[in-house]
């Protein structure tokens, strides 16, 4: 499939010192599509086609899904050494650890096979947990739509620039990385469906994309070469913002979609679990582009929704949609802040309005609810009582909501002043650094096999 948009003439590198524009390589041919059911496996060391230039920064070609993929779910399709962008020497190996790009296979919302890029890092510190050493999946918070925001590439590059294409990207999910790789925690990171590999847009805050994508990490992960991992190491998943998205379900979505992949606990830090919800709060914020991505995101996982789009949108619209298809968070809060979108569409309403004035839209949208199962798990949910971007109030329903059906639940309101409505830097980034210690110290034990107790009976008198 091809990208969702362009925003500007896409540039693709060829062995020449010059380049052409184009757009991005889909899967190649209905007889290879043929051999990808199969289940015929692209050779591991393939990197098919040309670099993709997103933004002007190069995707290296290891991004480039083969035109075919395994026939399971966490194949690793390939495999390559990654040099972190922060590592220093160490007794016992570079310090905090050794690292592994890597793409392996997932299946998305289609029900569809999908290539999924991201890395596994081995540390270099000791578990002293007790037991083998355990593993986390870490879901990365909001990145942005282009193949450049890709937290795997983050790790090689923690700040990345193209100030002449406007684009920064800067790896804040490092921070988290690094302190459970401090622990001895193996850890692997999910770039998600779309965000990294080449063959189609981010299907940004889509659940069963991103849920997939968490759990067959774990599956990766196990299989790769040469890791201290065992079949009794304990799992966990870290994810705040999207990424507490992503883990939250990736928690409800493992009995029936993972059985083979035993949790220990998993934190959703600010989950936007209720997207009805979460439009509004994001609409005229410091990341109002994310409201683009979520469209975006949309008519890429169902296409069918793509006429009903562009039956709203208007011109302002449809270059602000294309615009921020390439765009990383950064970019994002620097192009469009505290943009509206009522100012994108003929009619003059919001993407939320649209969303309630149209039924497909709407059952699209409300199929990315989460909190409709419930977690064979413990679970920790943290959101800050501040937080107006991914609202408050939504991400504590997912707690009542999953203590109604009799999950283990941890509920933690982060208590933090009001620093300015709908400025994400505060409301909503401040209570990931203020709770990060906590999360990590409540996922540690659950490594550790030390039980989780619920407090459930706490959230009715919680405001």
């Amino acid at each position: 499939m091809k990208r969702l948009r362009t925003p500007r003439p896409r540039l693709v590198a060829t062995t020449a010192p010059t380049l052409r524009t184009g757009v991005r390589r889909g899967l190649l041919l209905a007889a290879a599509s043929a051999l990808a059911c199969l289940g015929v496996q692209a050779p591991a060391s393939a990197a098919d086609g040309d670099p993709v230039v997103s933004r002007g920064i190069t995707i290296p070609t290891f991004y480039n899904p083969p035109a075919t993929l395994p026939a399971t779910n966490g194949a690793v399709i390939r495999s390559e050494p990654l040099k972190l962008g922060l590592s220093l020497p160490g007794l016992d190996g570079p310090l905090p650890g050794t690292a592994t790009r890597m793409m392996y296979r997932s299946t998305d919302s289609q029900g569809s096979p999908v290539a999924v890029t991201g890395a596994y890092i081995e540390p270099s510190a000791r578990w002293n947990g007790g037991g083998a050493r355990p593993l986390v999946v870490l879901a990365p918070g909001t990145m942005g739509q282009g193949d450049q925001c890709a937290a795997s590439l983050a790790l090689e590059n923690p700040l990345a620039l193209n100030l002449t294409e406007g684009t920064v990207s800067v790896g804040y999910e490092n921070l988290a990385i690094y302190r459970l790789l401090a622990k001895g925690v193996a850890v692997a990171v999910t770039d998600y469906v779309g965000l990294g590999a080449t063959d189609r847009l981010h299907t940004y805050v889509n659940r069963v994309d991103e849920g997939h994508a968490v759990l067959d990490a774990v599956r990766a992960a196990r299989t790769l070469p040469g890791t201290s991992l065992t079949s009794s190491s304990r799992v966990g998943l870290y994810g705040y913002s999207q990424g507490g998205g992503a883990t939250a379900s990736a928690a409800e979505l493992q009995p029936s979609y993972a059985p083979d992949v035993t949790l220990a606990g998993v934190y959703a830090g600010a989950p936007p679990a209720d997207l009805v919800k979460v439009l509004p709060g994001i609409d005229g914020s410091a990341l109002a582009a994310a409201a683009g991505w979520t469209v975006n995101g949309l008519a890429q996982a169902v296409p069918s929704l793509q006429p009903i789009i562009d039956s709203y949108v208007n011109d302002a619209g449809r270059a602000a949609l294309a615009d921020v298809s390439t765009m990383c968070v950064g970019d994002g809060i620097l192009g469009y802040p505290f943009a509206k979108t009522k100012s994108w569409t003929k009619q003059g309403i919001s993407l939320g309005e649209v969303v309630a004035r149209e039924p497909a839209v709407k059952a699209a949208v409300d199929a990315q609810r989460i909190g409709r199962s419930r977690p064979a798990t413990p679970v920790r949910v943290a959101t800050g009582v501040a937080d107006d971007t991914v609202p408050h109030g939504q991400a504590r329903q997912l707690a009542v909501d999953w203590c109604a059906k009799g999950a283990n639940v941890t509920y933690e309101p982060v208590y933090l002043p009001n620093l300015g409505d709908k400025i994400v830097l505060t409301n909503h980034f401040l209570p990931l650094i203020t709770d990060q210690g906590s999360a990590l110290a409540w996922l540690t034990d659950r490594l550790e096999g030390s039980r989780a107790y619920s407090n459930c009976w706490k959230l009715p008198i919680l405001p």
